[in-house]
């Protein structure tokens, strides 16, 4: 009985995860936790000491998980996808920011994978249906042009009930399970999410190649086309998104015409 309930929670362990793996390194060590206050702030603490590139550190559930400008992200147990990639590259620090597009893209890939369609809100936002179904926060450690490590953290609510979503997070967030109406292994899904991304990952790094993840990244924009708003040196600024450069920047296009290129930001659009 005790084997039967823990195989139904759908744990996220090394043992239960690396039968779905194809990867070469990415996850192949994880550092699996039954609840945590955060898997970015534990792998940063991780990064500094000798564990390995591609070491994954995960979490049954966050009790401080966090987004983008320290925005709190509710992780509920045994529901989600709460896990952090530590990476040590070779790379310029000026280059880092693309991981966060990369992540999106596998994240997107893998949903493929289940046959679901879902877009990204540049740079960093998964969203299905017009709500917010996962987010991807992205740090790292660098002195001069040598980066020291990056963390990239993600959370996605995969089998997360609107329940278990307090206040207006109802109105703006969403699950895979809410909007399929089944049960989805979050073994696999996580699973084709590392896979894809080492992928891309590998494409980045070592051959310098961006030309996926851009394409992954344009196709599947929910912002590209449309009118946006989002603030540039503290100024609300209402702007038409045109692209993406091939350095992942955003290109937009100001109601006066003129044409700015956006390294980061918080963007929003309207009805979203």
């Amino acid at each position: 009985m005790k084997d039967k309930l823990i195989s139904s929670l759908d744990l996220l362990t090394k043992q239960e995860v690396d039968k779905f793996l194809n990867t070469s390194y990415i996850g192949r060590n994880i550092l699996h936790f039954d609840s945590i206050d955060s898997t970015n702030t534990k792998a940063k603490e991780l990064a500094g000491l000798d564990v390995s590139h591609g070491t994954l550190v995960i979490s049954e559930e966050q009790t401080s998980g966090r987004g983008r400008l320290g925005r709190q992200w509710s992780s509920p147990k045994f529901k989600g996808i709460w896990m952090s990639i530590i990476l040590k590259p070779n790379l310029d620090p000026t280059k880092a920011s693309n991981i966060t597009l990369i992540g999106a893209a596998a994240v997107i890939n893998a949903l493929k994978d289940f046959g679901i369609k879902a877009q990204i809100k540049w740079p960093n936002d998964i969203i299905l249906n017009k709500k917010k179904l996962g987010g991807i926060l992205t740090e790292m450690s660098s002195k001069l042009n040598l980066t020291n490590y990056i963390v990239m953290g993600m959370g996605i609510n995969v089998n997360v009930l609107l329940e278990d979503f307090s206040g207006e997070i109802k109105n703006i967030a969403t699950s895979l399970r809410i909007e399929t109406g089944e049960v989805v292994s979050r073994q696999k899904f996580m699973a084709s999410i590392l896979n894809h991304f080492e992928v891309l990952y590998e494409e980045y790094i070592k051959e310098d190649n961006f030309k996926g993840t851009l394409e992954t990244c344009r196709k599947n924009s929910i912002l590209l086309g449309k009118e946006i708003q989002l603030y540039i040196k503290g100024v609300l600024v209402t702007a038409k998104a045109v692209d993406i450069d091939g350095e992942g920047l955003l290109i937009i296009e100001h109601m006066d015409g003129k044409v700015e290129k956006i390294m980061s930001g918080e963007v929003s659009m309207h009805g979203l």
